[in-house]
This record gives C-alpha cells, structure tokens and sequence, in this order.
C-alpha cells in the first residue's frame, strides 16, 4: 500500500474525535465477547452438562474505562433529558389574559364594585379549571393589554409584572395568593362544597418552593409587608411613566384583602354553610376555635 488516501484521512479525523487512546479504552468491551461452552461428555446429564459459567463481574474483571453499563463507550451515549420528571405533580395555571377579563366585564359577567377571585371567574361559565388535574389556580397574560381599562380589586395566583402595571395604571389593585388543592376545590365550585356538609377548611400556606413568590412585594404576594407592597407600587408607576392614585382616599372595596387563612370572603375557616335552610354555623368547642384560629 503507497499513499495514505481517503481512508487514512477518516481514519485521522474520527482519531481527532474520539477520547485519548489508552490501554484501557482500546480494550475490547468484556460484555462483547463470546464464550465457546463445552459440554462435558456424552454421558453428561442429558448431554447439555456445562462448566460453571462465572461472569467478570465474579471474576473481579470489570468493564475498561469509558463503558457504561454496557457495550457502548460513553461518548456513544444519547444524553437524557427528563422534560416530564415529575409531571404528574407539578402545579399548572390555566391562563386567562387581559382581553378576557375586560370583555367578562364589559359584557356583565364580572362585577367591577366587588372583589374578584377565583369564584367569581368560575361563576361566569367561562374559564374551566380542573383540581383533579393540580391546577392550582389563575394565571392572567398579558394579551390585549393595551384594550385593559378596568377598575378593579383582584386576586389571582400568578401575574407578570406588566399586568400588574396595566391593573394599577387604570388605579385598581391585584394581589397574587395560593391556595392549597383542597381550598381550590372549594373556591372554584361553592355550592358542590358546601353541599357536602364540611365546614370551610383553613388555608394552607404555600410550598416550600414558592414562599419566596408569594412573599415579594414585587408579585403583589399576599404574604409581603403591606408598605413594601407601597413602595414597590410607586417604584412600578415611576418605571412605566404614570400617576399612581392614592387608595386611602379611594373606595374601601380596592383595599379589601383576605386572611392569609381564608378561603372565602366574608366566611371565615371553620364555618359551616346550610344551604337548606340559609344559615351559617359556628364552631362552639373551644378547641376548634382554637384550631381555625391559629394561625
């Protein structure tokens, strides 16, 4: 053979690939080899006697270096990426944009003169959440944020900061709030709840991983110190370019909040509703009082 040719060149070119050339990564893989199993003799157990067959793992003879867990070396491997670890647990948030919210009220579905939560967007039979399925709530987009121009006092679960911008332009207030699964249920369909003669459960704070969320005054959390919630409102209107309006002068219903522990407004945990006859209950047992009131 005369010349090095197209073969000496790829052959050069996957050396520049690969990993350095030891002794151990160009050994051939142990799990690769094929071992010829003699039989013992004709008049072995129905003729298929065999030796005893040790594997290298037996042997203390392991696989050279650059082997996972098979034949193949390492840089052979496809990288795993786990985009669904965990999907069965994770918390999902329906989105419903501004477009949405300005036309529920526009068209009457939603009342501008009361506080607006998860209740009130499931009683207008158009934004559908399922709890069943660990979605925990609203998550309002910015889409159609220049046609927003209500007035409102509302609570939902998720918000990016320009919708927060776009509901304190127009002088309304928002707040971000979690809820437990147990407590969505109940906010979502009342009357299924209340159908069920439980009294109102007591919220529960929020995972681990999302305290740091729900108690920055940036997300309007409903967990933050009310004059950082101030603070940041002004450092919000001075980045956008617009006056912000004073709330202690304006109605009480935008300054309207809900307990840390409370469900829903104006019941407070540990009452039980009675459809039937339209009245509420309330605990007399000193220990439950004490339950519902610790906080």
């Amino acid at each position: 053979m005369s010349g090095g040719g197209p073969i000496a060149e790829r052959a050069l070119r996957l050396m520049r690939r690969f990993p350095r050339i030891t002794q151990k990564s160009v050994d051939i893989s142990i799990y690769d080899r094929v071992w010829n199993v003699k039989k013992r003799s004709q008049y072995a157990r129905k003729g298929v006697g065999n030796y005893v067959y040790k594997s290298w793992e037996h042997k203390q003879r392991f696989a050279p270096v650059g082997f996972v867990h098979d034949s193949s070396p390492f840089y052979q491997h496809c990288p795993v990426h786990d985009y669904y670890k965990d999907v069965l647990h994770r918390r999902s948030y329906p989105p419903m944009s501004l477009f949405e919210l300005q036309l529920l009220i526009d068209t009457g579905k939603l009342d501008t003169n009361q506080p607006i939560d998860l209740t009130s967007l499931a009683l207008t039979g158009t934004y559908r959440i399922d709890p069943a399925f660990n979605e925990y709530g609203v998550q309002l987009t910015d889409d159609g944020i220049d046609c927003f121009q209500a007035k409102i006092n509302i609570e939902v679960q998720y918000a990016s900061e320009q919708v927060i911008s776009a509901i304190e332009r127009h002088g309304g207030t928002i707040t971000t709030a979690y809820y437990d699964i147990k407590s969505v249920a109940a906010l979502y369909n009342p009357e299924k709840f209340f159908k069920k003669g439980e009294p109102i459960p007591k919220r529960l704070l929020p995972a681990p991983d999302q305290i740091a969320y729900y108690t920055d005054p940036k997300n309007r959390g409903y967990l933050s110190d009310p004059e950082l919630i101030a603070k940041e409102r002004f450092i919000l209107a001075q980045k956008y370019g617009y006056e912000l309006p004073d709330l202690t002068k304006d109605e009480k219903m935008l300054t309207l909040r809900k307990d840390p522990r409370q469900v829903f407004f104006g019941l407070e945990p540990g009452w039980l509703v009675n459809l039937k006859n339209k009245e509420i209950l309330r605990p007399v047992d000193k220990d439950w009082q004490e339950f519902y009131e610790k906080v």
